[in-house]
C-alpha cells in the first residue's frame, strides 16, 4: 500500500486516544470531506502535498479531527486510490459493456469517458500516474488498472467478432492513445476534438460510424455539428 507519512503516523495513536477521551466539541468534517481535500491537493500539487496538517488547515479543522475518520495518512491514501479505481477503471469497464449496435458505437461509448470527467477524470489519472513514479506500490496498482482496462477493451472488440490478436491491437491503440493524451496534458477545443471523432472511430475499428450513432454521441455531449447549427433557426 502507499507509504506512510511517519510524523503523522507517530501522532495517530495519541491523537485517536485523545479524541476518544474528550466529549464531542464540534464538527469534525467527514471522511468524504477529508478525501475531497486530499484529492484537491493531489491534483494541485502532487502526492507530497497530501499531508494531514496542511489538509486540516485547508479545511479549518483540527488535526485530531482527521483521526475520527482515518487511522493514519496511509488509510487516507488508500481511500484516495479506491476513489481513483472506482472513477476511472470501473467506469471505463462499464462503458465497454454498454449496449451498442455496432463496434463503432461501442467505441463511441468508450469515448464518452474521454469527454465526461464524471466517467473518467483525466486530472486524477495524471496525478496518480505521477504518484506511481515515486511509489512501487502505487505503480503496481496502476499496472493492474491498465491490464483490467485493456482486458475490457479486448473483450469489447471480441464481442463484435474480432479475433484475439486484432482485438488486442485495437484495444491497445484506443487505450494507449488516450493515455498519451493525458500524459502530454493535451488540450483541445471541444469542436476540434469532435471533428476528429468519426475518423478516430474508423481508424480504431476499421469501420465507419453511422450518422445516427454519431448524432447520439454528439447529443450526449451537447455538441451540434457546424453544418447543422443553422438549421431550423
Amino acid at each position: 500500500m502507499p507509504e506512510l507519512d511517519n510524523p503523522d503516523t507517530a501522532a495517530a495513536s495519541s491523537a485517536t486516544a485523545t479524541a476518544s477521551a474528550l466529549p464531542d466539541s464540534g464538527w469534525r468534517g467527514s471522511a468524504e470531506l477529508w478525501l475531497q481535500a486530499a484529492y484537491d491537493s493531489l491534483i494541485e500539487a502532487g502526492i507530497d502535498a497530501v499531508r494531514i496538517m496542511p489538509l486540516a488547515k485547508k479545511l479549518n479543522l483540527s488535526r485530531t479531527s482527521f483521526y475520527w475518520f482515518f487511522k493514519d495518512r496511509d488509510a487516507l491514501l488508500t481511500g484516495l486510490l479506491a476513489q481513483w479505481r472506482q472513477r476511472n477503471t470501473d467506469n471505463l469497464i462499464g462503458q465497454t459493456q454498454a449496449y451498442a449496435e455496432s463496434v463503432a458505437e461501442a467505441v463511441l461509448n468508450v469515448f464518452d469517458c474521454w469527454l465526461d470527467p464524471q466517467l473518467f477524470d483525466a486530472q486524477f489519472e495524471f496525478a496518480v500516474r505521477s504518484w506511481a513514479l515515486q511509489s512501487p506500490e502505487v505503480a503496481a496498482q496502476v499496472a493492474a488498472a491498465d491490464e483490467a482496462r485493456l482486458a475490457a477493451l479486448r473483450q469489447m472488440f471480441e464481442r463484435f467478432g474480432m479475433d484475439a490478436l486484432a482485438a488486442d491491437v485495437r484495444a491497445r491503440t484506443v487505450y494507449l492513445t488516450q493515455i498519451g493524451y493525458i500524459s502530454m496534458k493535451t488540450s483541445e477545443a471541444l469542436a476540434i476534438r469532435m471533428q476528429r471523432i468519426a475518423d478516430y472511430v474508423q481508424i480504431f475499428t476499421g469501420s465507419h460510424a453511422e450518422a445516427r450513432e454519431l448524432q447520439r454521441f454528439y447529443a450526449r455531449h451537447g455538441f451540434q455539428p457546424a453544418a447543422e447549427a443553422g438549421q431550423g433557426v
